[in-house]
This record gives structure tokens, C-alpha cells and sequence, in this order.
């Protein structure tokens, strides 16, 4: 392993061209062994078991003799249970992801086949922890029944193997019989570890404790310096101050991270002084070991925030469920759509607005890098912070996500002043017909993924005439209520992942709607009346049964910026319904004639600002469906991509390309003639793959070339040529050094 970090290390330092001709050699030699075929001298393979997943992790400090203590009671035999104690922020999980991943590397030296992590739901839901420790042990337990059946099927499957499972964040008293975990003994060798801020819960599951205390001083500054910046000390006069707003801190680990990435980069020692003094006001009268001895220091970084729009950005996080890996894009979206972030020139400026805003909540440690970089995280204490703030302001939440509710929170719950109500990801299963919360201020309503949700009351939106936002993605709706019509301020409708909607009303009274989300949604024909909204600025069209686009409805939208019909389904987009969308950005759809697409691509220097483009152009109807054809785009992040199969590529038919191409791909097409596929020069092309493509003799020729040299690759990485017998008209001298990989199947 040395050895290979070594090189890997090292692969920066070599040419490209030497790098490809060293990936073309250990093609080679994989080459050389395939052909060997019988392995003589025998193959032994070891494949390490389905143990468990390894958690990111962070530096521990000072909670090293907490590690050690909890270690020493693992290697017991005569410790079953454990309980880690401690309130909010001290850093209990912190400690548990090390000795999860430590048991992971010692699982086959201390015999055991499963280590299982499972973050346990607040309030405690019996079905769902079942679910989680079940999956986590390899097992589907979606047909085991209720809860008591499903605790006698989890209880036969884990006593047939050793396993170390712990429970994170458990607030709620339980029996390990009533969730089908069988008690460790010291004859079968398990072992459980809970992490909890009550005593008491650890006492009722006969836990051997092992308290987390606060960081000692010296534990203390050091971590504030490491998030701080250890420049900081470069300040004159400012060791004493630092001192004094580190003890503030109460020896809380994530007080300390919090409050040190709220200070980062701050040089000014009178905003030093200002920011202990208001320390010192947050924390005053906190009792010791009390919940707000955490909470009002995380206040004091949320108060820090630079504006209201970043501290509203950072609260709309807590709708999320608890633990929730947050889509960074889609975060954004509803950041946009909810009018936090301020409206600018185009929706690429907000996008970067939001991602500037994220990566300060980033860097404050408001929120976390996720294990998905695509996504961020909040963590359960920050969250609860969040609510808890929102619970006493104007604009008040009523969060109940991720809690696994059968029924909708009764009407005495939903209080006029609500601003957001967030019930995602539960088991709704429906609304009563006489439902109608009185909710006048009510401006967010997000059911998303309630994938059992069938149906939705005609009245139920009846008293929450000033709704903006709603959300019923991944909801097992069949048809939308009427009433939807009537609420003139909707700004956006998402019914994503709705895959039985078959029905929806007119739309036309929706004056105000500026997105329109209906990617994967069950429809068969476009929503009536889509012509009428002249504020739409965000449409998804993606309905994988939706043929067909009525003509002349699309080309009334100018307002839109984002049009995205998903490209691996069937439906086509004209160009000329398209041509006159001047505002659009984004742009994601199919052609099945050539002319169509060449026509659409003569028009992209009109759309001034396009940033992203997936062009599809097929040759004939239904691939798709006929062939179980589907095109899965790299996930290589190019904007800019095109990808032509089964097209007559002639001198009728000319072929055209974008200028500013990255990504393209050209598949069992018929190329007649002499053409080039590259008459011109293509510098921002990254990645391109000519497949089974009959007739086709040359790629690209010097001759045809804007320059003596070889400019059309100066950014290719990828180059894939295969199956097009008849190639011949490439320059090799030009690949080794110009392209950083040549994969080539003739």
C-alpha cells in the first residue's frame, strides 16, 4: 500500500503522454494474464465479509481516556451494555464513530461478523430502529408485518451471529426484547453501546456507564485554535481574550467548533472584545449541565451571522429530518423558490449566491460536510437549536419530519401563526375529507416523500390562502385536488417522484407560478392551461409516459430559464418551440430528427445565456422502450453535452456540433462520404466517444484543423473509439501527448 499512495502521490508530477502510454502498458499486462486463461499455478481471492461501513470521522481531542475506558468494558466479558453518557455537544458521537471503525479494523480478531451503526429516531419509532438495525444486518424486512412479528424475525436473524451494535442518540426508554435485539451474554460475546444524554435511559437498559466530561482547558484551546486558524495568535494583545472566550465555551466540543468557525478570519481585536462580551450575555444564568448550556452558545454563532437572509437560509435546514443528508442543489432550489435568496440577473447568479451562503454556514460550522459531497448535514443539537429559535420568532415551524406518522397532526396543532409546516418522509397515508386547517399565514407545505399519501382532501387547502410553496414529491397521489387552483400566490409546485399522478386540474388560474417540477410524475399529457403561466421560470417535463407536447405551449413561456424534458424518455421538444426562449439557461431535452437538432444548435448562440445543455438526438422513435436503450450520462458534471445515435450522418444531413462542446458521443450512427467528425476546432471538448458508427473513416484531419497542430484535443481527457471498423483517419502522433486517456475495441 506504501508503495501505491506513493505513486499515486507522484501521478501529478507526469506528462500526460507518459501517463497514457503507463495506462496502455497495464492494459497489456491484464492482457497477457487474461490470455493465459487456466491460472496453472492456481487464483486465490479473498473477499473480506459485508461487516459494516466505515464512518467519516473527525480528531479526537481530549476524549481520548473516554475511548480508552469504553474500549476496556468492550474487551470484557463480563460487559454487555454500554452506556455512553453526556449532554448535547460533548461529544459522544464524536467518540463512538472512532471505536465503530475500530471494531470494523479488530471484527475478525474479536469474531464478529456484523458492526452495525444505527442513529436512533426522536421521539423513539419502534418500526423504523427494527427497519434500520435489520437492513444494517443485510436483511429486507418490509414483508415481516407488525411490529411484534417484526421484532421475533430481527431477534432469529441477529442470534445467528456475533455482532456489536450501537445505538446513537437515544432519548427514549425501550426493551431490547420489544425491538427483537437479543441481550448480550457472555456466552454468545455481543455487544451493545448506546449513546444518550439521559442517565436514566442508560440506567434502564442496565448499562455499564461511562460519563463524557467537558474538555479540560488546555483540550479546549487547542481545538479552538485548530478551527480558529492558529493565526489568530499573530493578533497583538489577544492571547488573554482568547483565553477567556475559550472558557465560555464551557469545555463543549461542538460549542467550541461552532463558536471558533463563527471567528475565523476575524483580525480586529475590538470585534475580538465584542464578540466576548456578547458571549458572556448569551451564557449568563445557564445552569451546569443543562440543555442551555449548549443552546445559547450555539445562538451566539447564529447571531453572528452576517443578515437575516443567511440566518433564514440556515433555519430552513431544520425542516429536514434529524440526521438528514440535505441535497446541496436542492437545498438551493428552495432557497430560490422561497425568495430567501434575493432575486438576480439569472438563475445561475442565485445558484452561486446560495452556494456562497452554504459554504458560510459551511465554514461556520452551522452545518457539516455529508459522507454524499453532494450534500450537507445538520447536526441533531444545531438542529435542535434551530427549532427552538423558531418555536419563540415570528414565522413560526411545526417540524415533524422523518417520524413515521400514520395520521396528519390533528387541526388544534396547526395554530393560525404558522409560517412553514414540514411532514416529510412519514407514512401519511391520507388526508380526512373534512380537513381544512386554518392557516392564513401559512406560506410552506412540504409533504415530500409520504410515498403512501393517496389522496388530499377537495377542502384542505381552503384556509391557507397565502401558500407559496408546495411540496408533494414522491407522494403516491393519483389525482390533485381542485382546490389548488384557487391559491392565487402559489410561486411553486413540486410533484416530483409522483409516479400514480395520472390526473391534474387546469392550471391557468396560477398566475404567480414561477416552477413547475414534474420529473418522474405519472402523467400521460401535459397539465392544461401550462400556456397561461407567463411567470413560469422552472419546468420539468421528465414524465417518463408523457409522448407528447402539445405544439405552441412551450414557446408562450418566455420567462423561462430552466427547461428540462429528461432526455432518456421519449417525448420531443421541437426546436423552434424552444428558439424564442431567450431568458433560458438551462436546457435538457431530445430530437428525433437531425434537422431538428442541427436546427437547435444553429439557434444556441441566441440563447445568451445558456450555461447547461444535454442534447440527445435519435433516430427514431421509442429506443427506448423497443430496445431497453438507455443513455447514462457520466457523472462527470459537464455542462455541455450531446449524444446523436442511430442518425444518417451525410452531406444532407451535415453535422453539426456546438462551439463550446464538452461532452460528446456519437453512437450506431451511419456516417456517408468523406466527413470528418471534427471540421473545426473544439477546445473545450473533455470527453468523447465514437461507438459502432458505420462508414466513418476519419475523426478528425490536420487539414480540416483551424491550426497546424493538433488544438481540437487541448482539453480532451477521454477519447473512446470503438467498434468502427473503417477508422483510419487519426493522427496517432497527437494522442499520446494531447489526450490524457485512448481507449480504443476494434
Amino acid at each position: 500500500m506504501p508503495d501505491i499512495e506513493k505513486q499515486v502521490q507522484n501521478v501529478s508530477c507526469l506528462s500526460r503522454g507518459n501517463l497514457g502510454r503507463r495506462v496502455r502498458q497495464k492494459i497489456q499486462d491484464v492482457k497477457e494474464i487474461y490470455d493465459r486463461g487456466s491460472f496453472l499455478e492456481g487464483l486465490v481471492i479473498e473477499r473480506s465479509p459485508d461487516i459494516g461501513i466505515t464512518l467519516p470521522t473527525e480528531n479526537m481531542v481530549g476524549e481520548v481516556n473516554v475511548k480508552e475506558k469504553i474500549w476496556e468494558y468492550l474487551m470484557s466479558r463480563e460487559v454487555g451494555i454500554i452506556g455512553v453518557c453526556g449532554i448535547g455537544g460533548v461529544g459522544k458521537t464524536t467518540v463512538m464513530k472512532h471505536i465503530h471503525n475500530e471494531l470494523l479494523n479488530e471484527a475478525k480478531a474479536m469474531g464478529f461478523k456484523k458492526v452495525v451503526w444505527v442513529t436512533v429516531s426522536h421521539p423513539l419509532n419502534v418500526f423504523r430502529l427494527q427497519d434500520d438495525i435489520a437492513r444494517a444486518m443485510g436483511k429486507n424486512p418490509s414483508d415481516w408485518g407488525d411490529e411484534l412479528n417484526r421484532a421475533s424475525r430481527l431477534m432469529k436473524a441477529m442470534k445467528k451471529v456475533k455482532y456489536a451494535l450501537i445505538l446513537d442518540d437515544v432519548w427514549d426508554k425501550f426493551t431490547l426484547h420489544s425491538i427483537g435485539i437479543p441481550e448480550p451474554t457472555m456466552e454468545n460475546g455481543c455487544k451493545i453501546v448506546i449513546t444518550s444524554r439521559s442517565i436514566d435511559v442508560c440506567n434502564y437498559l442496565r448499562c455499564q456507564v461511562v460519563k463524557v466530561p467537558p474538555l479540560p482547558e488546555q483540550e479546549s484551546l487547542h481545538l479552538f485554535l485548530d478551527k480558529v486558524g492558529r493565526d489568530v495568535l499573530r493578533i497583538p494583545s489577544l492571547e488573554e481574550i482568547l483565553q477567556l472566550m475559550v472558557a465560555e465555551c464551557a469545555g463543549l466540543p461542538l460549542a467550541i467548533v461552532v463558536i471558533a468557525g463563527s471567528m475565523r478570519g476575524v483580525e480586529d481585536i475590538f470585534e475580538w472584545r465584542n464578540a466576548l462580551r456578547e458571549l458572556r450575555q448569551c451564557v449568563v444564568d445557564t445552569e451546569k449541565d443543562s440543555e442551555d448550556q449548549i443552546f445559547k452558545r450555539l445562538k451566539f454563532s447564529y447571531d453572528r451571522l452576517p443578515n437575516s437572509s443567511i440566518q433564514e437560509c440556515f433555519l430552513y435546514c431544520s425542516l429536514h429530518p434529524e440526521d438528514w443528508e440535505i441535497r446541496r442543489k436542492d437545498l438551493i432550489e428552495a432557497w430560490i423558490c422561497e425568495g430567501i435568496v434575493e432575486k438576480l440577473g439569472s438563475r445561475r447568479e442565485m445558484h452561486d449566491k446560495g452556494n456562497t451562503i452554504l459554504s458560510r454556514l459551511l465554514n461556520c460550522c452551522l452545518l457539516e460536510k455529508a459522507y454524499n459531497k453532494a450534500c450537507v448535514k445538520m447536526h441533531d443539537v444545531v438542529r435542535d437549536m434551530a427549532l427552538r429559535i423558531k418555536s419563540t420568532s415570528p414565522g413560526r415551524f411545526m417540524v415533524k419530519a422523518g417520524m413515521r406518522l400514520e395520521e396528519i397532526p390533528d387541526e388544534d396543532e396547526w395554530n393560525e401563526d404558522l409560517d412553514k409546516v414540514s411532514l416529510m418522509t412519514n407514512l401519511i397515508s391520507y388526508i380526512p375529507q373534512n380537513m381544512s386547517p386554518k392557516c392564513l399565514l401559512l406560506s410552506t407545505l412540504i409533504l415530500e416523500g409520504n410515498k403512501v399519501l393517496e389522496q388530499i382532501s377537495e377542502c384542505f387547502f381552503a384556509n391557507m390562502p397565502l401558500l407559496k410553496f408546495l411540496d408533494l414529491s414522491r407522494t403516491g397521489i393519483e389525482v390533485l385536488p381542485n382546490s389548488i387552483c384557487k391559491l392565487e400566490y402559489l410561486t411553486t409546485l413540486i410533484l416530483c417522484g409522483c409516479v400514480r399522478l395520472k390526473r391534474m386540474p387546469s392550471l391557468s388560474k396560477l398566475k404567480a407560478l414561477k416552477k413547475l417540477d414534474l420529473d418522474g410524475a405519472g402523467l400521460r399529457e401535459a397539465p392544461k392551461g401550462i400556456e397561461m403561466l407567463e411567470n413560469l421560470e422552472y419546468l420539468d417535463l421528465s414524465c417518463p409516459d408523457l409522448r407528447v407536447l402539445p405544439e405552441g405551449k412551450i414557446s408562450k413561456l418566455f420567462r423561462l430559464q430552466y427547461l428540462c424534458k429528461n432526455p432518456i424518455f421519449s417525448t420531443e421538444i421541437r426546436a423552434e418551440e424552444v428558439a424564442g426562449l431567450k431568458m433560458l439557461e438551462w436546457f435538457e431535452g431530445r430530437f428525433y430528427w437531425m434537422k431538428d437538432y442541427s436546427s437547435f444548435v444553429s439557434k444556441l448562440n441566441l440563447f445568451g445565456r445558456l450555461s447547461h445543455y444535454s442534447l440527445i438526438g435519435v433516430g427514431f422513435r421509442d429506443v427506448c422502450r423497443a430496445e431497453g436503450y438507455f443513455w447514462k450520462f457520466d457523472n462527470n458534471d459537464l455542462p455541455k453535452r450531446v449524444i446523436l445515435s442511430r442518425f444518417d450522418i451525410g452531406e444532407e444531413d451535415e453535422l453539426v456540433l456546438p462551439d463550446d462542446l464538452q461532452d460528446l458521443r456519437i453512437e450506431h450512427c451511419r456516417v456517408a462520404g468523406d466527413i470528418s467528425i471534427f471540421q473545426k476546432d473544439f477546445t473545450q471538448l473533455q470527453t468523447c466517444a465514437l461507438k459502432y458508427c458505420q462508414g466513418i473513416g476519419c475523426v478528425v484531419s490536420l487539414s480540416s484543423s483551424s491550426s497546424t497542430s493538433l488544438t481540437v484535443m487541448n482539453n480532451l481527457e477521454v477519447l473512446t473509439l470503438e467498434g468502427s471498423k473503417h477508422l483510419n483517419g487519426f493522427p496517432e502522433s497527437s494522442i499520446e501527448y494531447q489526450c490524457g486517456q485512448f481507449v480504443s475495441t476494434f
